[in-house]
């Protein structure tokens, strides 16, 4: 886990020598929240990963992405009543494609989205070529709308030639949704602000914004945002058909460097809009901070602050899941470091008028039979050595939490990896 953070976020994680039985930390911290696990079928993913597509949907299912590298992808819907999981779109089924290799469509990466229509969108996604692979093998990656009311997926066609798709953000209203391309080079990419007639299926590229993983989101004006390298923020006005470069100010001030808002090299953030779409909430992977912005004020920049740490004991923090819920509570998955102790996946929540976000705890699983773990010579099985086991039989998830979803009754969703997990929990309430 020491390579550079970037590459942790694509979760090109080492098969290291991870035992069960063995504790990441001498010490466990007060206070777990219990999470009720359920494993996503092996046959959906190659390396029991995925990344931080998961919503719910209108039908109070819980759609996820996998990743099948090399293969295919799926989403897959998980009832919350039943337990069971299924398999929603074959990507490559819908597409026509038989292609493997790195030009497979291997992921499905994009944060889902839901239209008023109840339709999800989301986007497929490249693997990581072999050496004799070379990156224009992948033809590109779709945009997709899955109908649940139907069960019939559409298909558009590919944005950019060898370009995945991180980003799909509708706006039905106008007919619409915005696309943000992934070319997965290194140090920076390419990433294409575009948009995409819902009706006709062409595209208009307004920006090479150079951000990776970006989160495209739609205002209560109807203006797409999307980041872009060094920090300022695309606005895409439909009204006016203009598209402005934002800057940003943090408390005032233009972001700091250890803000990581701002970056001269790529690094990953986290955006949700308020249920009104009125406000912008953000975190930087690394930067164990949450902020807002305010999308009404009028002016040449845009304001935001800082609302406080995720964590504030720990030592480092990687927080790599964010959402906001229907009722407005902002809600993050962490990986907290804690000297002395080692790494724990907590689960922080912020409602507006809070003095600072709040830590509700780590993870552990209270079923820890839903899946298998060793093999019958005790030995870790291959891919699934993402767990730690205290030495008082606690089970928790090891590396990091990749999505997350709060959902109208009130659940919390997580997904974590090795294998790939998901987690209900139900989270007490706080008038913090």
């Amino acid at each position: 886990m020491s390579q550079p953070s970037w590459t942790r976020y694509l979760l090109v994680l080492p098969l290291a020598a991870c035992q069960v039985g063995a504790s990441d930390g001498a010490a466990r911290p007060p206070g777990w929240l219990w999470s009720t696990a359920y494993a996503v079928p092996s046959e959906w993913t190659s390396e029991e990963s995925g990344y931080f597509s998961i919503i719910e949907g209108h039908d109070r299912r819980i759609y996820v992405g996998t990743a099948k590298y090399g293969h295919n992808a799926y989403l897959v819907a998980f009832d919350p009543r039943s337990g069971r999981l299924r398999t929603v779109v074959d990507a490559q089924r819908e597409i026509g494609a038989q292609a493997t290799g790195f030009a497979a469509q291997a992921k499905i990466h994009t944060r889902n989205n839901v239209g008023v229509s109840g339709r999800i969108y989301f986007g497929t996604k490249q693997g990581y070529p072999k050496r004799d692979e070379p990156r224009t093998a992948y033809p590109g990656g779709h945009p997709m709308v899955y109908d649940p009311s139907s069960g019939k997926t559409r298909v558009y066609p590919v944005p950019i030639k060898h370009q995945g798709v991180i980003s799909v953000t509708p706006d039905e209203s106008r007919g619409v949704a915005y696309i943000s391309t992934c070319s997965d080079e290194r140090p920076i990419e390419s990433t294409h602000f575009m948009r995409l007639d819902l009706k006709t299926g062409r595209y208009r590229d307004l920006l090479d914004c150079r951000h990776m993983y970006a989160f495209i989101v739609v205002d209560y004006l109807g203006r797409a945002w999307h980041p872009i390298l060094g920090g300022t923020m695309a606005r895409y006005d439909p009204r006016t058909d203009r598209l402005d470069r934002v800057p940003q100010t943090i408390d005032g001030l233009a972001p700091a460097a250890a803000t990581r808002l701002a970056d001269p090299q790529p690094h990953p953030l986290n955006w949700d809009l308020s249920p009104d779409r009125k406000h912008l909430y953000a975190v930087a992977m690394s930067g164990n901070q949450l902020y807002s912005y305010d999308l009404t004020t009028e002016g040449s920049s845009l304001e935001g602050k800082s609302l406080g740490p995720l964590v504030a004991t720990a030592s480092a923090t990687d927080c790599r899941a964010m959402c906001v819920a229907p009722d407005g509570t902002v809600w993050a998955g962490v990986a907290a470091t804690f000297p002395g102790r080692g790494k724990f996946l907590h689960v922080v929540n912020y409602r507006p008028g809070w003095k600072a976000p709040v830590d509700r705890g780590p993870i552990a699983i209270a079923n820890p039979d839903y899946a298998t773990f060793t093999d019958t010579n005790g030995q870790t099985r291959r891919w699934h050595h993402g767990v730690v086991k205290d030495p008082d039989g606690t089970l928790r998830p090891r590396y990091v939490i990749m999505g997350i979803c709060a959902a109208r009754a009130g659940t919390v969703y997580v997904t974590t990896l090795y294998p790939f997990t998901i987690h209900s929990l139900r989270v007490p309430k706080s008038t913090d």
